[in-house]
């Protein structure tokens, strides 16, 4: 697949980090030219050989404005393409103004009034609960009264979650908090509240990493047109983290529930859909929608559904997308953050070391590093090596100042 030849437009890919990287590289890799738009300096994909430009841009949902004039007025310079949002942030920015956008671009996003329900995880569950479909058990806090009496009757562990999680990322650098007993609850809903951020209190659904997955899926008029479902291996941090590793397999369970959902919202475009089978009563429950690619895309690639692809092709070259078939068991790794969490790994009962390694082994893509394309790989590795000399300084003029509190209360 080479559209070199053809009169082709550019895609605009927002934000550069692993689903970023992942969008680039499945366009770039076929001959479409691809301009990396990114916010955070810690990003790797725009380094990629992929990218034909790249463009600094204010944070997309901190100044809004600044980041849609700048697509605005960037538009023709980059020849009317495809806008494709990469992450939350830029999704929830570019779905808001998707009326304006539309006058300049190709926008491959929901209108704001399906992508809110998406976002914000407390429409997601309200509707999952109007169709009948299983989810965990959960209530949105209005009040301080709502969250203790909550406390008082709960069976733990249960989840604090936020209802908009890439804000909460951001901030807390996790997804959730797997509280204990009541007293981490409270305390955890404390900390959103103190930052300004709705959270929802969450039955936690047991069962290890391997039972979640993921439903992928381009979905035009009602009708799911390709499908891809994946396992996930492991998660980091365990249980509660982004995904690490991932496998490709076929999970028939979930594709009537999930085309019920999709059918439902209405939605049009690429999606990924998150389930965990409960080891109690052997049901897939919803956990979420992603409402624009997913960390793991490149997985759906390596197995014959180059997402991406197929999006740019149905939206820019009218090339209407045919069901696929795909192989199974390929892995898709993150290895920074699979290497990173190994000692906790290590202290799960019946952990295996020849398990662990399994994915490295076996047909595999990683996320980042590709020999075909290492810049993004290395200025990866940069950038965790300059955040970790950060905190090291951090820690040390904190021990200094200290230091000096304690001379000072001496003499």
């Amino acid at each position: 697949m080479d559209i070199r030849r053809k009169k082709i437009k550019p895609a605009v890919v927002l934000s550069a980090h692993n689903t970023g990287l992942g969008v680039i590289r499945g366009l770039g890799q076929f001959g479409v030219p691809v301009i990396a738009v990114y916010y955070q300096k810690q990003d790797m994909g725009y380094v990629s050989k992929y990218v034909k430009e790249k463009m600094s841009a204010p944070h997309p949902e901190q100044s809004q404005r600044q980041f849609i004039s700048l697509l605005v007025d960037c538009a023709a310079r980059w020849g009317n393409g495809i806008l494709i949002p990469a992450d939350d942030a830029t999704l929830t920015a570019v779905s808001k103004n998707k009326a304006l956008l539309d006058r300049h671009y190709i926008v491959a996003c929901a209108d704001w009034e399906i992508t809110r329900r998406v976002i914000d995880k407390k429409y997601t569950y309200e509707l999952a609960r109007s169709l009948g479909i299983p989810a965990p058990k959960t209530i949105v806090p209005q009040s301080m009264a709502d969250v203790q009496n909550y406390a008082e009757t709960a069976v733990y562990p249960c989840l604090v979650k936020p209802c908009q999680s890439h804000k909460y990322f951001e901030i807390f650098r996790r997804k959730m908090v797997r509280a204990e007993n009541s007293s981490e609850l409270i305390s955890a809903y404390n900390q959103a509240s103190d930052a300004g951020l709705d959270v929802m209190l969450q039955e936690y659904i047991p069962g290890d990493d391997s039972c979640g997955m993921n439903y992928n899926s381009y979905f035009w008029n009602n009708k799911p047109l390709v499908e891809f479902t994946a396992g996930k291996v492991r998660m980091s941090p365990p249980q509660s983290g982004v995904p690490a590793v991932v496998i490709s397999k076929h999970i028939p369970e979930v594709l009537t529930t999930a085309r019920k959902l999709l059918s439902a919202l209405q939605y049009n475009g690429y999606s990924c859909a998150e389930f965990k089978r409960d080891p109690r009563d052997g049901v897939y429950k919803l956990m979420e929608i992603n409402g624009r690619f997913n960390r793991s895309v490149l997985l759906s690639a390596k197995c014959g559904i180059n997402f991406p692809m197929i999006e740019y092709l149905h939206r820019v070259m009218g090339e209407y997308p045919a069901a696929l078939d795909y192989r199974d068991n390929i892995y898709w790794i993150d290895a920074t953050r699979d290497i990173s969490t190994f000692v906790q790994y290590v202290k799960i009962p019946g952990f295996s070391l020849i398990q662990y390694l399994k994915p490295y082994f076996k047909p595999h893509i990683f996320a980042v590093w590709d020999i075909k394309d290492p810049l993004p790989f290395i200025k990866r590795n940069i950038s965790i090596l300059g955040m970790a000399g950060r905190a090291v300084l951090k820690v040390n003029k904190s021990a200094e100042q200290s230091k000096k509190v304690l001379c000072g209360e001496n003499t």
